[in-house]
């Protein structure tokens, strides 16, 4: 049988559901085992952005193992919150971006597929 073609595709994770955080990881290693060459990135806010606040997500250690792997992960902060009460990322490698949404319409102008988390 013969490999699928890679693709790129960008998850929306709007909600801090534990079932929808653990869905998100779940498809990111599926896309990854079917070919690693996929290019995945998770845009996360909102309560989405708590999984990669410390403290608020069990799913820190899933987190940086999908950070070390083929995706890039990418919240956004709120832009109204003082600066002092912003929180940090559970990994450096977690980037922001000014605008979730601009960058999901981005991904989409360069053709990229847009999957909306939502597991039930």
């Amino acid at each position: 049988m013969q490999q699928p073609k890679p693709y790129k595709v960008v998850f929306n994770l709007t909600t801090d559901d534990p079932q929808d955080q653990t869905a998100v990881w779940r498809w990111l290693r599926e896309v990854a085992s079917v070919n690693s060459q996929s290019e995945m990135e998770v845009v996360m806010y909102g309560r989405g952005l708590a999984l990669v606040v410390p403290g608020r997500s069990a799913m820190t250690d899933d987190v940086k193992q999908a950070i070390a792997g083929p995706c890039v992960v990418q919240g956004v902060r709120d832009r109204n919150a003082q600066p002092e009460r912003r929180p940090r990322p559970v990994a450096p490698n977690v980037s922001t971006v000014p605008d979730g949404i601009g960058e999901i319409v981005a991904r989409q102008k360069e053709s990229w597929g847009d999957i909306k988390v939502v597991a039930h």
